[in-house]
């Protein structure tokens, strides 16, 4: 059984990628640091909880991220033939369904509370001798979780953009979003202190309605990735523009008459069959290999990008020859 073939990103894709790879351990490290301080202080509050559990679940597309390091530097295998790019996606839909789930169940928590009145309380802690509203460390603990994942958050996107990589997209879209989670739950702290017993509540709901919105959104375009979707943008829905790139350059060659094109994503690569009408038949198999590997040398992302002959187009891909 043949394999795929063996694939190196270009040197200065690598050295981001190694960039992306360390920025994530940092994120780690940090998030840790925040979740902890955050349980130091965790209390009453429904808002504080919520905002703990987000940070907890923040870990998962970090941990995701560098997990599928491991498996993307491993060979193609008789049993794997394909390569382990497409673990990059399997990840991806793991941690958008945790995401989905948590925010669904600290939205009914969180409604729950609301329905019945429940009216949490903030006490008062001892600290070198003073008494001190335990509300005050909470704030200063959700600073600390919010600023610095924004500037993480913010760091990441153009690396996800460059690596193709929709993990480290995702992780940097709930590192930015942090600053929303804090806030309400800042809200929320302080309207339990000014004796507001709902706003905790309220501000529980909408930190995990802004929970299950993204869990959907990433749930739905993982499966769409398993499906073999059209290739896209980390964070966007449009096709790639390498994908009218590929369509163009096949379409210039002067031995091909028609060409259509289909591709597919592969965790962080793009694969799948471009159809040729050939003008010429002399050299044919050379002219196809000589090809292969211009589309190859196009984008570090192509690869395996077969390119198969056939007599017509509406044969090879099923569609219907459009009436001139």
């Amino acid at each position: 059984m043949r394999t795929y073939s063996e694939h190196e990103m270009p040197p200065e894709v690598e050295r981001l990628y190694r960039r992306a790879v360390r920025l994530e351990r940092w994120t780690l490290a940090y998030l840790i640091s925040a979740i902890a301080l955050m349980g130091l202080v965790l209390g009453q509050s429904q808002a504080m909880k919520a905002a703990w559990v987000e940070d907890l679940l923040s870990l998962l597309p970090a941990i995701a991220f560098l997990v599928t390091t491991r498996f993307r530097e491993r060979p193609a295998s008789q049993r794997f033939p394909y390569g382990f790019h497409r673990v990059v996606s399997a990840a991806y839909l793991i941690a958008s369904f945790a995401l989905l789930v948590m925010g669904v169940l600290l939205f009914a928590d969180s409604g729950w509370r609301l329905v019945t009145r429940e009216r949490p309380s903030i006490g008062l802690i001892e600290v070198f001798g003073f008494q001190l509203w335990l509300g005050w460390p909470m704030i200063a603990a959700l600073v600390w979780s919010a600023v610095p994942a924004v500037v993480l958050g913010r760091r990441k996107v153009p690396m996800a953009s460059e690596l193709h990589d929709k993990v480290l997209y995702a992780d940097a879209e709930m590192n930015r979003a942090d600053w929303l989670t804090a806030v309400a739950a800042i809200v929320g702290v302080l309207g339990i202190g000014a004796g507001l017993w709902w706003a905790d509540a309220v501000a529980a709901i909408v930190i995990s309605l802004d929970i299950t919105r993204d869990g959907l959104r990433n749930v739905k375009a993982a499966f769409a990735d398993l499906m073999d979707r059209v290739p896209t943008s980390p964070g966007a829905q449009e096709p790639l523009e390498l994908i009218e790139e590929v369509e163009q350059h096949v379409r210039s060659l002067a031995w091909v008459r028609e060409a259509e094109i289909r591709l597919r994503e592969h965790g962080h690569l793009i694969t799948g069959e471009v159809y040729v009408v050939p003008a010429a038949t002399t050299s044919l198999p050379e002219l196809v290999q000589d090809a292969m590997d211009d589309l190859q040398r196009l984008d570090w992302r192509l690869r395996e990008v077969t390119i198969v002959t056939v007599a017509q187009l509406s044969t090879a891909t099923g569609r219907t020859p459009s009436v001139p």
